[in-house]
């Protein structure tokens, strides 16, 4: 896939905070999707073998008591300059357009973790039958989107959230979204609150909604850069500037999701490779890209 259809930008450089992609890394225009997943070398493997410690207890409930004010710090520094705009949503997820039952059918979508609007805002454009349901973590986040010059309270209604503890339905009604969007969100919340937040969007997903899940597969080359004393637990790390980041299998995501309730659709690894011109590496990356449907 073509660099302006895959979201380069949400590449993290994994010992320090997340990085923009755009002068130092570019896409391979060839990904490979299927079941199996990605291979250690024996280097990799060791690395991994010996990097053990795990961050303090204390650390630890520190990060996540201070979760919201690193994210929020995160969008003050960045502004809404640090993602490109997503234009990829709508070729990747055909259930964007596909599941109206008529082609003038307006189309209610959940983004839980909008950001800054990357993906609300090329929606939007796209599709004048569209309404948008929009929430973040951030209050800073949030207040971007409200003042972007594309932002339109009759077709967005955009509102901060904690997806773990604040109840959805307090802004959206009970079985009236389409379609929810997980796109490198889950992968940011701690591993135990993440039923939780799968919970929250199944209550206001219709029957027969979608969610459409993308988001960091095990054994992603940021998950390898990770250095000693970064490891929050399983699969689980921290970044320089305070914010996290959980790498998943296959299997561990379809069991989050089928035991809320949902159906299995689409779960597969996507590989790609992403070069660093900076050093000179050509770096494997493994995403997770899939589907899953509220039973009728």
């Amino acid at each position: 896939m073509a660099q302006d259809s895959w979201p380069t930008s949400d590449v993290c450089n994994s010992s320090s905070s997340l990085l923009p992609t755009d002068s130092l890394r570019s896409e391979s225009p060839f990904q490979n999707k299927g079941q199996s997943g990605r291979i250690l070398t024996n280097e990799e493997l060791e690395k991994l073998q010996r990097d053990q410690t795990l961050v303090s207890d204390f650390k630890q409930n520190k990060l996540e008591k201070e979760a919201q004010k690193n994210w929020d710090l995160f969008y003050k520094r960045n502004t809404t300059k640090f993602f490109k705009d997503r234009h990829w949503t709508t070729r990747e997820f055909e259930e964007l357009k596909a599941c109206r039952k008529f082609d003038a059918q307006r189309l209610v979508l959940l983004e839980a973790g909008c950001g800054v609007g990357n993906c609300i805002f090329p929606l939007l454009a796209e599709d004048a039958n569209i309404f948008v349901y929009a929430c973040d973590f951030s209050p800073r986040a949030v207040e971007f989107v409200q003042k972007n010059p594309l932002f339109c309270s009759e077709r967005c209604k955009v509102f901060q959230c904690d997806l773990t503890t604040e109840d959805l339905q307090a802004n959206i009604q009970a079985d009236s979204v389409d379609v929810a969007t997980l796109i490198f969100v889950l992968s940011a919340i701690h591993p135990d609150k993440m039923r939780l937040t799968l919970e929250n969007i199944y209550r206001v997903l219709k029957p027969g909604g979608i969610v459409l899940f993308r988001d960091y597969g095990l054994y992603d080359h940021a998950m390898l850069r990770f250095k000693s004393g970064n490891k929050l637990g399983e699969n689980f790390y921290v970044r320089q500037d305070g914010t996290r980041s959980f790498f998943f299998s296959r299997d561990l995501l379809a069991e989050l999701f089928t035991g809320v309730g949902f159906q299995s659709l689409v779960n597969e690894y996507v590989m790609r490779e992403t070069v660093n011109k900076k050093e000179g590496l050509c770096v494997p990356r493994v995403f997770l890209q899939s589907k899953f449907r509220k039973p009728d």
